[in-house]
């Protein structure tokens, strides 16, 4: 009897195992993001006109684009940002849901001077990165970069569209 119950239960997980193999991963190909110049922005330094940077800008101002952003790319140029524009002044606050490499967000009033600025923002970090000051448009640069070109609060921004 002892025999037959081994046997029964030595069958029972054999089956058990080879019936529930896991399903094959299927894998979702998807197009690469490419970036679109859409115009040109340069940053100066607030009191002696002198140029920071110069950037080639990919422009975000629909709902879609602005909740998008810089999500599902790999990454950008250095030479390469994006602009939000927003059609009010106000707080806005930034997540990186789904972006995939490190950023500083740049706060801007809408009188185009740095308000504030968030640098090495992490990928996939859904924290909330808020503006600390109402702002009207917003610039993202690799991570780095703020820091590289010495960027602080009263720099104005020029850009413009292609």
């Amino acid at each position: 009897m002892k025999f037959l119950k081994w046997s029964f239960l030595s069958i029972f997980l054999f089956v058990a195992a080879t019936s529930c193999k896991e399903e094959a991963k299927k894998v979702i190909k998807t197009e690469a993001i490419a970036f679109t110049k859409e115009g040109t922005l340069q940053i100066f330094k607030k009191e002696a006109d002198t140029l920071l940077a110069n950037f080639d800008i990919e422009i975000a101002e629909t709902d879609y684009e602005t909740q998008t952003g810089l999500m599902y790319r790999k990454g950008m140029e250095d030479n390469q940002a994006m602009l939000f524009i927003f059609p009010d002044v106000a707080m806005h606050s930034f997540y990186m849901k789904n972006t995939e490499f490190a950023l500083d967000i740049i706060y801007i009033d809408e009188n185009l001077r740095i308000a504030s600025f968030q640098e090495n923002a992490q990928p996939f970090n859904e924290n909330g990165l808020s503006s600390q000051v109402p702002i009207k448009y917003v610039l993202e640069v690799n991570a780095g970069l703020s820091e590289k070109f010495l960027l602080e609060v009263g720099d104005q921004i020029t850009f413009t569209r292609k």
